[in-house]
């Protein structure tokens, strides 16, 4: 078994102890709390008032798989705001579950850090068709084979419904039924380990979902309306009664790093996490979070919608000391430059080679300029943060999503370019993530949904749905709007799982990903993930250059081309020129036929660079030939 921590422990909840099963629950709302046990009513039990809000009791002889709820002041009955597991949903009663029954064996795993990954996000209901822990982790092997280190899983937390993508979680944690029993995600994590692959998870701590929520039943405090989200109610953690709400939920993130051993988190909007105190919530998690997981080291990743630093920035310089977060300007440079189309949150983007060479120069695009979209300054200053900080992507669940047919860019965009950017994307020095069935370029879309059994919020997140998708004018018609595809509709969401017969049909895009991370794994100079031994030139409207200066290990060229053939004769651009004595010789084609492209062509010759359209070279430096 894999050494557990000692820093932390999980203290509410129900917790299988030798004398039976011990209740605590943060109920400042109720006088009186009773534990029911369904099917066994003469063990239910008043729990005992103590401090501050709490209540606690020992159900004698009462153990593991036993089903619960909490009636309220002798009215409202509940279920366990620290359920381990809701198999009957979130309207259902909790199951006691004994986490340490489960025999671990990852014996050995050490954890994570950021330098070297490639992340690799995924939804568990429709990775696979059955939609589960198990039939996923029977995947996991593949993924490792070429080239993926780091899975970033959508949220599991207990949702109402039979499908969900996870942000509109209510059971905290509790890992959703629908993917599995309690002990699934615990088998998925450990497997993923046993292959050498490390798992982070997606948590929600800006929100909770419409529908399931029962915390206001307990207390409060739990909300506040001194801020606003777009999705709900945002969490009180730094108003009255805020101390124990900030507990609940950096126990929770301990309690998935600890009970779960997963290798970290990816918080989700973390523009949406409001905290006025002395100490923001963020920072104190990390910090928290951290000690749970000793030995083991882990990484937390923030989305961040604005972009600040502070997110990545050490707490002993104030920040809150995350190890790195998702970077949308790149994303939305290279949508620009793929598809044409500057819509929406698009419009502050041109897709022109001087913008992918400040993004992997510099890092972000908007370090403080005023953002048009958003009539304000947008992002950061970049300075010293490492590449591996900043994680690119040409697609994610988001972004996908984010158009009427959900999308995907293989299909609509000119296959040479798509190749060529993949090309800049996973050999630049950031961190690169992939968004699940992007390495076969898989054709099905990925769609928004949300199952509610309530018509009436079934019918407001339709609403809300098309109304976000208005904010782009071509799906703002009366007919794009027809079109929008109904979140609670079964075929929204089956459409959307992944069809793994593609990595045969689609085998020369799913060949090349391969090549491309088996280049970026085995190649000493593009391993090192430095950008400041980088530089780049623009070569042409839709063409540019990216030097690696390698010292002893000689330097890398990677040529890329978006646009028509190019000639660049002559070639007034001294980072085209090799190292003393030595001549580029090429190592790699994005037109290679095994890609599905049309034939390698060298485009360095002795009068200058001729460049193929739609095409991307790779070069090494090598002593010059006589």
């Amino acid at each position: 078994m894999a050494e557990q921590s000692h820093n932390w422990s999980f203290n509410l909840g129900a917790d299988v102890i030798s004398d039976g099963v011990r209740f605590r629950i943060w109920a400042p709302k109720c006088r009186r709390v009773d534990v029911l046990i369904e099917g066994q009513p003469d063990l239910s039990a008043p729990l005992t008032p103590q401090a501050d809000g709490y209540f606690s009791g020992l159900i004698p002889q009462l153990r593991a798989g036993a089903f619960y709820s909490y009636r309220l002041d002798g009215k409202q009955q509940c279920p366990d705001p620290c359920s381990r597991y809701q198999p009957r949903g979130p309207h259902g009663p909790s199951q006691v579950v004994d986490p340490r029954s489960y025999r671990w064996q990852d014996t050995g795993w050490t954890g994570v850090q950021m330098p070297g990954q490639v992340v690799y996000e995924l939804h568990i209901g429709t990775f696979t068709p059955e939609g589960t822990f198990d039939a996923a982790a029977r995947e996991l092997a593949e993924l490792k084979r070429i080239g993926i280190t780091l899975l970033e899983v959508m949220p599991i937390a207990e949702f109402p419904g039979r499908w969900n993508w996870g942000y509109d979680g209510v059971d905290l944690y509790a890992p959703s039924h629908t993917y599995g029993d309690a002990d699934a995600f615990r088998r998925f994590v450990d497997t993923a380990h046993g292959l050498g692959l490390g798992v982070i998870l997606d948590v929600v701590y800006n929100h909770l979902g419409p529908d399931g929520n029962y915390l206001p039943a307990f207390s409060d405090t739990y909300f506040t309306d001194r801020y606003e989200t777009d999705w709900g109610a945002p969490i009180n953690y730094d108003g009255p009664g805020s101390r124990e709400v900030r507990e609940f939920f950096i126990d929770n993130a301990c309690y998935w790093i600890d009970e779960f051993h997963v290798d970290g988190l990816r918080l989700d909007a973390t523009q949406n996490i409001y905290d006025q105190g002395p100490v923001h919530i963020l920072a104190e998690l990390s910090q928290r979070v951290r000690e749970a997981a000793k030995p083991r080291q882990i990484v937390l990743v923030a989305e961040n919608e604005p972009q600040h630093v502070r997110c990545i920035t050490p707490v002993e310089q104030g920040g809150y000391g995350l190890d790195a977060m998702w970077n949308d300007d790149f994303h939305h440079t290279a949508r620009v430059a793929l598809t044409g189309r500057r819509e929406a949150y698009y419009t502050d983007y041109r897709g022109q080679p001087q913008e992918f060479l400040s993004a992997l120069k510099y890092g972000f695009l908007y370090q403080g300029q005023r953002y048009h979209w958003q009539q304000k300054p947008r992002g950061s200053v970049i300075t010293t943060q490492p590449a591996h900080a900043l994680i690119i992507f040409s697609q994610n669940h988001d972004q996908v999503a984010n158009t009427l047919s959900g999308e995907r860019l293989p299909g609509i965009s000119h296959p040479g370019r798509y190749r060529a950017l993949t090309a800049l994307m996973l050999l630049a020095p950031q961190t690169p993530m992939l968004f699940m069935g992007q390495e076969f370029g898989a054709s099905n879309p990925f769609l928004f949904f949300a199952d509610h059994y309530d018509a009436a919020l079934a019918e407001s997140v339709y609403k809300g749905r098309k109304e976000f998708l208005a904010q782009f004018p071509s799906y703002g018609s009366t007919e794009a709007q027809a079109a929008v595809p109904d979140p609670c509709a079964l075929s929204t969401f089956m459409s959307s799982k992944l069809d793994f017969s593609e990595r045969v049909t689609h085998a020369p895009l799913y060949f090349y990903h391969q090549d491309l991370l088996r280049l970026r794994r085995d190649d000493a100079v593009i391993a090192r993930q430095d950008r400041t031994r980088l530089d780049g030139a623009v070569l042409g409207p839709e063409a540019l250059a990216l030097r690696f200066f390698g010292g002893e290990e000689n330097d890398r060229l990677l040529v890329v081309n978006l646009g028509t053939d190019l000639e660049y004769i002559p070639a007034p651009e001294p980072l085209l020129a090799p190292p003393d004595k030595k001549a580029w010789h090429l190592l790699w084609s994005s037109d290679d036929p095994r890609y599905g492209g049309s034939g390698i062509i060298n485009p360095c010759g002795e009068e200058g660079w001729r460049l193929p359209g739609a095409n991307a070279t790779f070069f090494i430096a090598k002593k010059a030939t006589q």
